[in-house]
């Protein structure tokens, strides 16, 4: 692949993780320093969440039927950045969730779209893949621990401005990246989508990835909440996500090492089940230091290696001109309807972090039944259908 290409692609992760670097740890100190309830807090990430369930899956008809990712790309970029500006303005409680509702309706259309074209300038290259996709969580360290840094010394209002600033670059960004030519575009696809969509191997490894992100619905809403009410300083809240994300950058550079060695079931179910010691930890042992950074290290495998082992999984499971699609399904089922059914709940559970013990415990006890359900997935299935589609 050319450098030039690599470069680019690597940079649209950088600043798309790296908004997420932002928002998932301090989204919801913002809110708190905005006056919120625990429980409006949940709603207000539950609701951000749920516009996962319908925005890929529209944005993806279109990128597929077209072939212009980059183009949805683009226009998602400006327009998550222009309506993320608007919570400058907004703070009461519904202009201030249609804001951000609406800057996730956007933003959702940009990474199933960046994914396909990684995967057509690459010709789907694990190992590759691997190395451009590390950008994000390397956007996703500093923005944590930066934005860490610049919300306690100066307030929970910078946040918005910081979250202006990241935006602003993923749009240059794409501006600046260039549409991947695809062989074969005009290969004619026998299969329904809908026939792939129900059949039992993919519906296990539905499910499973569902449970796997309810369960992160607490770290997501409360986790940088949890450790200030336990005195940890912005900044070492910082350091402690960023823990998890270079464990996570470890498990992408090293990638094709557990594919190699490893099934994708063994791979998946793993991950969900170490996810589930992963809450346990959290909940039971975070005044702990060693605890912590121990439970953050499993991220490498509660993200990193369920992420790349999943997106393998769907590579192989659908074929070329459904892969937008199978990104949106994926996104908005899994990521869209488990991510805000776990926010959701995190938001009743936690009674101001009153029941934050209760609530990893949830968190616990869902992955666990998402790394079972992933133990009865059909690893001949999954190979017998990529030397198919191969």
């Amino acid at each position: 692949m050319v450098s030039k290409q690599f470069f680019r692609l690597s940079t649209n992760y950088f600043w798309y993780f790296g908004i997420l670097g932002l928002v998932v740890p301090f989204l919801s100190v913002f809110l708190d320093g905005r006056g919120f309830t625990s429980l409006e807090i949940g709603e207000i990430l539950a609701v951000i969440t749920a516009t996962k369930i319908v925005a890929p899956s529209l944005w993806a008809q279109l990128a597929d039927r077209t072939g212009k990712q980059l183009t949805i790309v683009k226009v998602g970029a400006l327009l998550s950045l222009l309506c993320f500006s608007l919570i400058i303005w907004t703070v009461s409680y519904w202009p201030l969730m249609f804001s951000l509702a609406m800057f996730s309706l956007f933003w959702t259309a940009i990474l199933p779209q960046i994914e396909v074209m990684t995967l057509n300038s690459i010709r789907r290259s694990a190992k590759i893949y691997a190395r451009i996709r590390l950008w994000g969580s390397i956007g996703f360290i500093i923005a944590a621990m930066v934005s860490g840094e610049l919300i306690e010394r100066y307030s929970t209002e910078a946040f918005s401005y910081i979250g202006m600033a990241i935006l602003a670059g993923l749009f240059i960004s794409t501006l600046l990246s260039k549409q991947p030519r695809v062989a074969n575009k005009a290969l004619v696809d026998h299969v329904s989508i809908k026939a792939k969509v129900f059949n039992g191997n993919f519906l296990l490894f539905f499910f499973a990835g569902l449970m796997l992100q309810m369960s992160f619905g607490p770290y997501y809403v409360f986790f940088a909440l949890y450790l200030k009410s336990l005195t940890y300083s912005g900044f070492l809240i910082g350091i402690f996500i960023a823990i998890g994300v270079v464990a996570e950058i470890g498990i992408f550079v090293f990638a094709a090492i557990f594919f190699k060695s490893f099934s994708l079931k063994t791979l998946l179910s793993i991950s969900i089940l170490f996810t589930a010691f992963r809450w346990f930890l959290v909940g039971h042992y975070a005044e702990s230091n060693i605890a912590l950074a121990a439970s953050q290290l499993i991220h490498a495998l509660s993200f990193g290696l369920y992420h790349s082992a999943s997106i393998a999984f769907i590579q192989k499971h659908f074929n070329t001109n459904q892969q937008s699609r199978a990104q949106a399904i994926y996104i908005g089922g899994v990521y869209g309807v488990g991510g805000a059914v776990g926010a959701y709940v995190a938001g009743i559970l936690w009674q101001d972090g009153l029941g934050a013990v209760a609530t990893f415990d949830f968190a616990a006890i869902t992955a666990l039944v998402g790394g079972i359900l992933a133990l009865f997935l059909r690893t001949q299935f999954i190979e017998r259908k990529a030397t198919s589609s191969g």
